[in-house]
């Protein structure tokens, strides 16, 4: 058995076509097996948001790499 594994961007025009081509032409195929996952990031959700709004401040200055992980808890 051959796996093949595709990253489809879903909010495309294209990548939506495909997806639904797919789902209906194998939705009844026992020879061929659709698995949908979601990309799913390995970083803790809470953490990106930190990281994130910590981005968009400005004229901060920090000292040392300690307080700025700190600043971010």
């Amino acid at each position: 058995m051959t796996t093949i594994t595709l990253k489809i961007n879903e909010n495309t025009k294209k990548g939506k076509a495909f997806l639904e081509m797919a789902r209906v032409f194998f939705e009844n195929s026992k020879e061929i097996v659709l698995i949908e996952e979601d990309d799913k990031s390995s970083y803790n959700q809470e953490f990106v948001k930190k990281i994130k709004k910590a981005s968009k401040e400005k004229g901060r200055v920090m000292e040392s790499a300690e307080e700025l992980w700190e600043s971010i808890k």
